[in-house]
């Protein structure tokens, strides 16, 4: 397995407010992923130099969190990893996908969480 992507995600009912601060902060938008998950999710990829964000909008999230975002280049490899080393997925067994990639939240036992996906090329 090899790890493609690994940076901050920041997944929202308000993105546009953030997006907003990013770009305040000198982050442009790279690229805008939407209909993810059940349809009403969206992604917007932010880069500055070599940093990256992503800004996700999940609407039924009580409040913002802060994830990790790790793209594998072999997905089903990666989340037999991170079961084996205790975390959960946080949809069951259920694994998100759609015409450019697959993925889903684990959670770690402490609490912390990796949305690990797999981008289809």
């Amino acid at each position: 397995m090899k790890i493609t992507t690994f940076n901050p995600m920041i997944c929202t009912t308000h993105p546009e407010e953030i997006i907003a601060l990013f770009e305040a902060l000198g982050f442009e938008r790279r690229h805008t992923k939407t209909n993810l998950g059940d349809g009403s999710m969206s992604d917007v990829r932010m880069a500055l130099g070599d940093f990256r964000v992503d800004v996700a909008t999940v609407p039924t999230m009580p409040q913002d969190v802060m994830m990790i975002r790790m793209n594998a280049d072999n997905f089903e490899e990666a989340y037999e990893f991170l079961l084996s080393k205790g975390f959960r997925n946080s949809q069951g067994d259920t694994i998100s996908e759609s015409a450019s990639g697959k993925g889903t939240s684990m959670i770690s036992p402490s609490g912390f969480i990796i949305a690990l996906s797999k981008h289809k090329k």
